[in-house]
């Protein structure tokens, strides 16, 4: 009776063993199946492409190389989200996961690394363009350098077509020593101007110029010189109050690096803010939004036309908050995203990378959100809006915005305060990994840290030291994180986050390297332009003003002959 109890026994566990068996092979065989590869990627032709990037139809066209890379040659419409950023930024940038996507890269397998990372995030519509940037120039189809193109050749175009006058910084300078009745704008934002500005220069975003002018010191026959690092956001903001209906307004040439360049003097760390009107004066400037925004088509929406807008599941709805960032951080609403005016019109890519989609701006005095609107609409964006009442019966979220980063909340690493890493390294028991972005990286680092691209670190592997222990670190949270689980991922090693960042490693006031010291990659994350503070020094910065300002100027031309974007407008002259 044993012998045949153990037998039965033996037999319904070799049954079960058997049937665990068939479906752990059945499990493998779904993963397979349904686990895609680069090669189960449809791949389209730069003359397929073409077609379906001027079909009218939602589209986003992704170029998931570092900024500096992408920089250098890229396609017009192509957004830059880097590989490395990833998880962290397609959620702002393509928050629609059945929207239409095109990968396109140098032709070196970055885009196909992005595909499959995709496909992982949810996203269902994936294609990639054979050859990349290569294929796409040999097609015979325009390939752009630089950032931001779209918005910057706009501006170009503004200026040509609406014949936005200007003023050297040679005629600016005199009629400064002269006493001439003359006020200088500054149209960037606070931190931008902050950095470096002309002398006596008042700080006024361009977004904000109608909404605050009415406070600013200037008469009847006041030359008011609108400013910025450039071209793009002087032109906008002088042609801004040109259309609000002044007469005595220019745009100061190539900004303040053409001061720098011509041998004036620069102020930093100003602090002189238009204040913000109230009475008479913000219903005078709310008329003079509304007036400009009729003139565009600019049309305003409710929140049941918003309710109707989000329930469409074949089109975007970017919800955009485009008031001062103290502004957001102080109240906004949870479904809305953030882009200040001034930043969101001379880099519109940054902040929606679905072409064709809604975009909906939420401003509470309306001002800047029609005005930002009117520049939208005659930019390519005819499907920008403005939300009246924004903020009615909606409970407020207070802070900066945080995105939603899919498996960041999994992640487990120790963390290490500053001083014991200090500690550790004096004894050198540590590496320290620096994720931070490579101008970053150059203007200060914990010395000793390797820097790092995420997205590469395989190939930088075997350059780190062999530290018992490894330590990231950076300036964005959400990417150490990311970056500090590949690593230990790769390298089996222990590694640890340092709290706070680099950040906290400056508050605690320890020491910092600067320059490139240890490269474990080519630093080449960031495109720097002459406004990018600290990007260019001495002789190269003004051979690169020089570059940057003929790079402007023939963009008119080049997006002719592009022929895939179209602007409008109704000169005012």
């Amino acid at each position: 009776m044993r012998a045949n109890g153990s037998t039965r026994k033996f037999a319904a566990f070799t049954g079960q063993a058997a049937l665990f068996i068939l479906v752990a092979l059945f499990f493998i065989s779904a993963v397979s199946v349904f686990s895609a590869s680069a090669s189960d990627f449809r791949r389209i032709t730069a003359k397929a492409f073409r077609a379906m990037e001027s079909d009218g139809k939602e589209i986003a066209i992704i170029d998931p190389r570092e900024e500096g890379v992408y920089g250098k040659a890229h396609l017009l419409l192509a957004v830059n989200v880097p590989l490395s950023k990833l998880e962290i930024d397609i959620g702002n940038s393509v928050p629609r996961k059945s929207t239409r996507l095109v990968l396109t890269d140098g032709g070196e397998g970055t885009a196909e690394r992005a595909a499959l990372k995709l496909d992982e995030l949810g996203y269902s519509s994936i294609s990639i363009l054979d050859g990349g940037v290569p294929a796409w120039k040999t097609a015979g189809f325009e390939v752009f350098s630089g950032t931001s193109v779209p918005s910057k050749g706009f501006a170009e175009w503004i200026s040509e077509v609406y014949h936005t006058p200007s003023i050297t910084p040679a005629e600016l300078k005199k009629k400064l020593a002269d006493g001439k009745d003359v006020i200088v704008l500054d149209s960037r934002p606070f931190n931008e101007y902050a950095n470096m500005n002309i002398p006596g220069s008042i700080n006024v975003p361009s977004s904000e110029l109608v909404y605050r002018f009415s406070e600013l010191p200037v008469k009847k026959d006041t030359l008011v010189v609108v400013n910025c690092a450039g071209r793009t956001r002087g032109i906008i903001g002088a042609q801004t109050l040109i259309n609000a209906g002044l007469k005595n307004v220019v745009w100061l040439k190539g900004g303040t690096p053409a001061w720098s360049m011509a041998g004036f003097e620069l102020e930093h760390s100003s602090s002189r803010i238009a204040p913000e009107p109230k009475g008479e004066k913000y219903r005078q400037a709310l008329q003079t939004a509304q007036k400009i925004a009729a003139k565009y088509n600019v049309k305003t929406i409710d929140a049941k036309t918003l309710t109707a807008y989000k329930a469409e599941k074949d089109r975007s709805v970017y919800i955009i908050d485009i008031r001062t960032p103290d502004d957001f951080r102080a109240g906004h609403r949870p479904d809305s995203t953030y882009a200040w005016g001034v930043t969101l019109v001379q880099s519109t890519e940054k902040f929606v990378g679905t072409r064709n989609a809604r975009i909906v701006l939420v401003d509470n005095h309306m001002v800047r959100a029609l005005m930002t609107a009117s520049w939208l609409v005659q930019s390519g964006w005819p499907d920008a809006v403005v939300l009246a009442e924004p903020f009615k019966g909606i409970k407020l979220e207070t802070g900066d915005k945080k995105p939603v980063v899919p498996g960041l909340s999994d992640i487990r690493l120790a963390q290490i305060e500053p001083a014991k890493l200090n500690e550790l390294l004096q004894a050198k028991k540590a590496a320290v990994i620096d994720f931070a972005d490579s101008l970053r990286y150059k203007q200060g680092h914990i010395p000793g840290a390797w820097f790092a691209i995420r997205s590469r670190l395989t190939e930088s592997l075997n350059k780190f030291p062999d530290a018992p222990v490894f330590v990231v670190t950076g300036d964005n949270p959400a990417l150490v994180a990311l970056a500090g689980r590949d690593l230990a991922k790769l390298s089996r090693k222990p590694v640890s986050i340092l709290a706070g960042g680099n950040a906290a490693w400056r508050k605690a006031k320890l020491p910092l390297n600067k320059g490139f010291e240890n490269l474990s990659t080519e630093a080449d994350n960031v495109w720097g332009t002459p406004g990018t503070w600290g990007f260019f020094e001495g002789k190269e910065f003004d051979k690169a003003a020089i570059e940057y300002r003929d790079w402007e100027l023939q963009l008119p031309a080049q997006l002719e002959r592009s022929g895939e974007v179209k602007f409008t407008g109704a000169p005012t002259r």
